[in-house]
């Protein structure tokens, strides 16, 4: 028979390096207060840390530099799995993640269907913040992070280059996707979809 202990650890380790992860994700293993002690045992034996209050991940580990920080998408995947909330990463860090910014953002802003916070997790800061439920109606697939990566960027700025990089970026199953979105998306966005997929 498996302890608590013994399961808590199995389902960490059968996750890949660089899993976060928060306490509420053992509560269904036995008490809150178990699970929490459980962790702390964890995080003094090296084996996980404890990157912010009730965040927890499984380090990768660098041959020199140690553990590496954690993942923000992770950070903010394992937020929305606590309070069971949609997620959508907007804003500069959209356009970086689809290539069409090189600028790393000094804020991770993500929108979300709860309540707007703020994490700080070592150097890495984080935003949830709370929008409309139209805005998140593409939350979690590729046409949502398009929608929020041309918004951030503006009609004006987007240009050839930026339809092309669109273009070798997606595959052809993206590129259905965000034309089945298309009600979702501005006018203008609407557009950029069709030039696209042309």
């Amino acid at each position: 028979m498996l302890t608590i202990v013994d399961k808590i650890k199995n389902d960490i380790y059968k996750q890949k390096r660089g899993f976060v992860f928060t306490k509420y994700r053992f509560f269904d293993l036995g008490n809150s207060k178990t699970a929490s002690k459980v962790l702390e045992r964890l995080v003094e034996s090296g084996e996980i840390r404890r990157i912010a209050r009730g965040i927890y991940d499984y380090p990768k580990k660098h041959p020199e530099l140690g553990d590496i920080p954690p993942n923000s998408n992770k950070i903010a995947d394992a937020l929305a799995e606590k309070d069971n909330l949609k997620i959508q990463p907007s804003g500069a860090y959209a356009a970086n993640l689809l290539g069409l910014s090189d600028q790393v953002p000094a804020k991770f802003v993500f929108l979300t269907d709860g309540h707007s916070r703020t994490v700080q997790v070592g150097k890495l800061n984080i935003k949830l913040k709370k929008t409309t439920p139209k805005n998140m109606a593409t939350a979690g697939r590729i046409s949502g992070l398009v929608i929020q990566a041309l918004r951030y960027m503006k009609q004006k700025n987007v240009d050839d280059r930026v339809i092309n990089i669109l273009k070798r970026k997606l595959s052809d199953k993206d590129k259905k996707i965000i034309m089945a979105d298309l009600r979702y998306a501005p006018v203008w966005i609407g557009e950029i979809f069709k030039k696209v997929n042309s």
